[in-house]
């Protein structure tokens, strides 16, 4: 089962080069009974989805301009994580889950690394 992606969660771009991962970005207003910040699949803007540092994808103009050395990641995100939670929504919107991912309109996709929850033990 899936897990359910929470402010820390990271996430990856098939064509990001260097540290491989970037932090989602949540606005804090949809919260659970934990007090955590839940992802939904509407969580698809540049506000949310953060540069993955450098892209190496031919089909970034930046890099084509560059003659394919990698340029300046500022990923076109243009449609909604998916699958989301079939079960689980915060303000009528699927919840973003850890098998969901996106594409960047330069081809590459966008996964979710970590979901940013923490295991609880209890003694």
């Amino acid at each position: 089962m899936a897990d359910i992606v929470v402010m820390g969660a990271t996430v990856k771009c098939s064509f990001g080069q260097g540290p491989g991962t970037a932090s989602l970005i949540l606005v804090p207003s949809m919260i659970d009974g934990t007090n955590m910040t839940i992802a939904t699949t509407q969580d698809n803007a540049i506000t949310n989805i953060p540069t993955f540092g450098m892209c190496t994808t031919a089909s970034n103009p930046a890099v084509s301009a560059a003659q394919g050395a990698p340029s300046a990641c500022i990923p076109v995100i243009t449609a909604p994580w998916s699958p989301g939670s079939p079960t689980v929504t915060v303000g009528g919107k699927a919840a973003l889950t850890s098998d969901s991912m996106c594409n960047c309109s330069y081809g590459g996709m966008i996964t979710v690394d970590k979901a940013g929850q923490s295991a609880i033990t209890t003694g």
